[in-house]
């Protein structure tokens, strides 16, 4: 087994403490406004079972009668799997109502909070209160 160089020791240390706030900074949900939440109905046009995050692309109808795609952002497959939720929950061409905290920026996305088919069943199960970030729909450690 060969050991490793001082100055390699060195450079990794320096390259991954560098890349430690890049890290953490993915996984914070201040982009979304948990303040504002919204409710949306449409047609699922894709659900993306993925890591680090899961996502419900949505088809809602504007005022105006046409589809508008919503990118709905969840948490990754194994928090999701715990909470109820599997690969087969939501399938293209679904309806679903949706609550959702919108980007703070605007525009077509936000972060699931919960999911309920057309007939009124909820998806998975919602976090208790207080939940630490990563055992919520759309947050990830």
């Amino acid at each position: 087994m060969k050991r490793m160089s001082r100055a390699s020791f060195w450079l990794f240390l320096t390259a991954s403490a560098l890349g430690a706030p890049s890290v953490l900074a993915h996984h914070s949900p201040v982009m979304f406004d948990q303040a504002q939440p919204m409710t949306l109905t449409g047609t699922v046009r894709e659900f993306q079972w993925t890591n680090p995050h899961s996502y419900i692309q949505l088809l809602v109808k504007n005022d105006q009668g046409q589809d508008e795609e919503w990118s709905l952002e969840m948490g990754a497959s194994v928090y999701l799997y715990n909470l109820g939720w599997r690969p087969s929950s939501v399938k293209a061409g679904d309806t679903l109502t949706v609550t959702i905290a919108p980007l703070r920026k605007g525009g077509n996305g936000g972060l699931l909070l919960k999911a309920a088919t057309a007939d009124g069943k909820q998806i998975g199960r919602t976090p208790a209160p207080g939940a630490t970030p990563s055992a919520t729909l759309g947050a990830t450690p």
